[in-house]
């Protein structure tokens, strides 16, 4: 019987650890509705794509883990984000230039879709 009890204390603090971890909504349909449906669709289905904004990104993916400010391209400002998994191992970069997402580069396999 002992067993069986300490089994059952574990899986209950796995699934509240697992609650715990599940990612609030990112946005309301009221703060997407005035983007193209296509954006929509995506920030829905929790992808990106190149030409994004920051915001739409955010939306879709939640804030990123850093951000670094770089050095600007052709006169335009430079900003990459950077989302990690794991144990930090995988990682996905977003290069956006001038406010578009530019540079998508992932080590993370089927991150991008």
């Amino acid at each position: 019987m002992r067993g069986g009890r300490i089994t059952c204390i574990a899986v209950l603090g796995i699934a509240l650890f697992l609650a715990g971890c599940a990612s609030p909504a990112r946005f309301t349909h009221d703060e997407i509705k005035h983007y193209p449906i296509e954006i929509q669709e995506k920030i829905i289905k929790g992808q990106i794509a190149p030409g994004m904004t920051p915001q739409q990104v955010r939306y879709a993916w939640g804030a990123p883990d850093s951000v670094r400010t770089l050095q600007p391209e052709a006169g335009k400002p430079k900003e990459e984000w950077i989302y990690t998994s794991g144990i930090g191992l995988l990682r996905t970069v977003l290069t956006f230039i001038d406010g578009k997402l530019t540079y998508i580069v992932s080590s993370e396999p089927g991150r991008m879709k």
